[in-house]
Formats: structure tokens, C-alpha cells, sequence
């Protein structure tokens, strides 16, 4: 196991070494992480609001259920029958208790929701975040690329200027050395 470990550690430290010498991919990467987690908090988000439909319309259904034996409890006391009238009335507090927990559930969900797209908020932030500063290092990084080439291009081709420069200083020399051996040679015949 110990040499799939440092097989793993080796990995990792030459792919962080590799984004920290291209930082363009890591901010890259960075932001395909924000649209994962964006796209993933967007489900969540979704999935949540199914819930609370599906929650409400069980409360909804409920209180029908309640008004329902409510109604019911009203007959049976205006009949005179007690004991239907004791036993609809559990029934009646059974169903308020299950109301107040389907509410609560409700509740739980609109919270999860609210806390949600906060979350899709600020991820959506860094995201503008990352992506702005993504353009400022590809820029950097075009203009290093075109500095590199222009300095590479200096060096293998300079400049005409420099150049003719060059040819002006040889023409200079030339004059200059055939002078030296003409004067060199009227010595030697002078002798």
C-alpha cells in the first residue's frame, strides 16, 4: 500500500507544481468546480421546491381531513352521540399533530431553500470573480507569450536599424583597415 501512497503523493505534488507554473489552467479548473457546484446547487434547489409542493399539498389535504372530522364532531354532538363525537375528536387531534409536524417539515424546507440560493448566490460571485481574474492572467500571460516571441525574434533577427547600424560601423572599418594597409604598404616601399 505504501508505494501506491507515494505513487498518489508523487501525482499530486507534480500536478500542483504544474498549475502553480500555469496558472491559467488552475483558475481553469477552479472555474469548472464553480459550475459543478452552481449546477449542483441548482438541482438541489429544484428538488427542494418539488418538496415543498409536495409538502403543502399534503397539509392542504390534512386540513381538509381535519375540517372533515371537525365537521363530523359537530353532527355527533348535535345527535347526541358522545361517544362518536370522543372518538372524532381523537381522530381530529391525531390529524392536528400530523398538520404541525407536515408544517414544521415545511418550514425546515423553505429554510434549505432560502439557505440554498444564498449558497447559488455567492458561488455565482466567485464565479464572476474567478472568470474576471481568468481574463486578467490570459492577458498577462498573451502578452508574456507575444513579449517572448517579439524577444525571440530580436535575438534571431534584429532590428533593420540595428542592422544597418551594423553594416554602417563595418563599412566604417573596412575603410579604416584598407587605409591602415595602404599606409603599411607605402612604409614598406619607402624602405
Amino acid at each position: 500500500m505504501g508505494l501506491f501512497d507515494d505513487l498518489s503523493r508523487f501525482l499530486e505534488d507534480r500536478l500542483e507544481e504544474f498549475l502553480r507554473n500555469n496558472p491559467h489552467l488552475e483558475l481553469e479548473m477552479l472555474l469548472e468546480q464553480l459550475r459543478q457546484q452552481e449546477e449542483d446547487t441548482l438541482k438541489l434547489i429544484a428538488d427542494l421546491q418539488l418538496q415543498e409542493k409536495q409538502s403543502q399539498d399534503e397539509i392542504l389535504s390534512t386540513a381538509q381531513e381535519i375540517q372533515r372530522w371537525h365537521i363530523r364532531i359537530q353532527k355527533a354532538k348535535a345527535a347526541l352521540r358522545e361517544d362518536l363525537a370522543a372518538l372524532a375528536q381523537v381522530r381530529q387531534d391525531v390529524l392536528l399533530r400530523e398538520g404541525n409536524q407536515q408544517w414544521g417539515q415545511m418550514q425546515g424546507l423553505k429554510e434549505r431553500i432560502t439557505q440554498s440560493q444564498e449558497l447559488l448566490r455567492k458561488i455565482q460571485q466567485r464565479r464572476q470573480e474567478v472568470q474576471a481574474k481568468a481574463v486578467g492572467v490570459q492577458r498577462v500571460w498573451a502578452k508574456a507569450q507575444t513579449q517572448q516571441g517579439l524577444e525571440t525574434n530580436a535575438w534571431q533577427n534584429p532590428p533593420s536599424s540595428y542592422s544597418s547600424k551594423l553594416d554602417d560601423l563595418e563599412e566604417q572599418f573596412r575603410r579604416w583597415e584598407t587605409q591602415d594597409e595602404l599606409e603599411n604598404m607605402k612604409r614598406n616601399l619607402g624602405k
